[in-house]
Formats: C-alpha cells, structure tokens, sequence
C-alpha cells in the first residue's frame, strides 16, 4: 500500500517570520513558495486568521505551478505550524527523542478553510538537560532528521540553527535529540537593525558576508563592558564615523555571538562533537570562525542544504506513518483556526 509521501505531496515549513511551501514528487521539487510570514503574526494580532489565508494562497499556488499532471494527496507540515500560535498545538516528545518517537505522535488533521487535503502535522521536541535547564523546537527536529539520514551530521553532533531563535542541539550516537538551547538573538538582531536608534547605523539589507575582524572586535567588547553597552557602541561607532553599515553589523553580530558562545560552552555542549551550522550565510561564517577559536570543529550549510536535509526529513516522516487512506476513518479530524 502507498503512502501519501510516495506520491506527490505537498511539505510545509513555519517559522516565527517566515513559511516555505513545497510541492514534490519523490525528491524533485516541482514548486515551491516563500512568504515573510509566520507566527509572530499570531503573537502580535492574537488570530490565526492572516496565516491561514496565507497558507491557502500558498498551497493555492504551488499547485497551481506544477500542474493538474502533479496533484497532491497529503500536506506534511513542521515548524511553529503546530506550537500554541499556529494552526493546532500538538504536545512536545520528551527528549531522547527520534524518529520513532516523531513518527508515533505525529497527527492528521483537516484545514477546510485552507485546502481539503489532510495536513500531517509533526510534533516537536522538549528537552531537558541535566542541569535541569528546559528548552524546546519545533522544525529543527525535521532538520535534524535529514541531515543524519543524508550522513552530513556525524554522530555524536550539534547543529547550530542560527535562523530567527538560535538553537543548539545536542544529537547522540542513536541520532535522538538529547537536548538543546535556545535564544533570541537572531529576532534580537533584526530588531536592533530595523527597530531601534541603530537602524541609521547598519544597512538596509543583510549582506552575504561580514569582516571577521569586526564580528571579532565585538565579541571582545561585548565580554569586557556587558551586552546593553555594547549596542550602544554601535551608534558610537557611526557618530564617530568608524566603519561601514556593514562592518557595524559585523560588530552588532559579534556582541550576540559572544553570548550564546560563552553559555554554551558552559554548559559543555561542544565537547568532542562536531557542529553543523545552518542559517544565514554570513552569519553562520562568523560563528564558523568563533568556534575555530574554541578548537570546535564546524561545517556551514548553504540554503539549499538546509531546504534538502528538511524535506528528507519530512518526507522520511511521512514514508514511516501509515498510509492516508489506511488512517482516514481512525485519526483524521476537522479543525478549525478561526
């Protein structure tokens, strides 16, 4: 019997800015559809009614773009999607969790509002280390899933997901998540780039590459004189007229990375692991260095490894619930988000 996954299915991914929408056949992306939208929008508005009529535009779209030849049976969908501020909360697995776990408390559920097609929704994960220090993903986990299906991440390992929240999780020598730690530096960092006095200082857009040298110069400051002073350096810095937008962001990108680094290497997380990097180009470089510093050895991804690690994992989710129509009349309930 075929599993919906086998056939062309639809992959979703909702972060807190931003959601991705694939339309597949097998590994072939046939279309796909990005829009800046995700559920900070929940949190600021107090509905989900804006993200639903995204996702109904988007699933709209992608099928559209691959065709009456290509239509999808199932939508397989992680990320924020199933937290408190997306579309149904589904409960965390406990850590150590992997795919088994995943698969076993993944659910169906229907969106009428958005598609007829039922959605897998895929739980996340919560963790907590031995230090008692709680922490929880939704997304990453799926990520996770690929890039050790895809051998990129070895055994025992970190990946670094630098994207909106920055999160370092902790993967065993059973590939199951062990733990993780999560900030906010990346929200933090577009907010002082486009919220605060800051903004004159630093560029309009995020460039592909930062100097070294000025991410480096504020993570020393960061450490001498604390985190609130450091960001006002940055508006020093352009009054005194030192440096380029670019390099000032370098420095702002420094003084983040010099906490969460100083944290988690107090809590022992990079101990003879290897690390996977994955986000924005130019700041998973400057991490790539920090952590060269430290005698940790890391890799990057680039975009298109991260989208290829998360699908394989999506879809390796789907391969292993059962078929869609074999689950149909026990599981598949109607939800409503409005």
């Amino acid at each position: 019997m075929d599993t919906c996954s086998e056939q062309h299915v639809i992959c979703l991914d909702m972060g807190t800015t931003n959601t991705r929408v694939w339309l597949l056949c097998g590994d072939e992306v046939l279309a796909h559809s990005t829009r800046p939208i995700g559920v900070r929008l929940t949190a600021t508005e107090g509905s989900t009614g804006r993200l639903a009529a995204a996702l109904r535009e988007m699933v709209a779209e992608v099928t559209s773009k691959a065709g009456e030849a290509h239509q999808p049976k199932c939508i397989g969908a992680a990320g924020m999607i199933t937290s408190d501020l997306g579309l149904k909360e589904i409960p965390h697995v406990v850590a150590p969790a992997g795919l088994k776990e995943i698969v076993s408390s993944s659910q169906w559920h229907h969106f009428r509002e958005i598609t007829e097609l039922p959605f897998l929704l895929v739980p996340g994960i919560r963790t907590t280390r031995n230090d008692s220090t709680e922490d929880v993903m939704r997304g990453e986990e799926t990520l996770c899933l690929g890039l050790i299906t895809s051998r990129v991440l070895s055994l025992p390992g970190v990946v670094l997901n630098l994207g909106s929240h920055w999160k370092a999780i902790e993967v065993d020598s059973s590939g199951r998540i062990c733990s993780s730690v999560t900030s906010l530096s990346g929200e933090l960092i577009d907010a002082a780039r486009t919220q605060t006095v800051l903004a004159s200082s630093l560029p309009k857009e995020f460039p592909n590459e930062l100097p070294w040298k000025w991410a480096e110069a504020g993570m020393i400051e960061c450490r001498q004189a604390g985190l609130p002073r450091t960001l006002f350096r940055v508006r020093l810095l352009e009054l005194q007229n030192e440096g380029t937008a670019e390099e000032r962001l370098a420095f702002l990108v420094g003084v983040f990375i010099a906490c969460d680094l100083d944290a988690l290497l107090a809590h022992g997380i990079f101990v003879d692991k290897q690390v996977v990097l994955s986000g924005r180009l130019a700041i998973t470089e400057c991490w790539k260095r920090a952590l060269q510093q430290m005698s940790v050895h890391a890799s990057g991804l680039n975009a298109d490894d991260t989208e290829r690690a998360f699908l394989k994992g999506l879809q390796q989710v789907m391969n292993r619930v059962q078929s869609y129509k074999g689950i149909q009349k026990a599981q598949l309930t109607s939800t409503t988000t409005f």
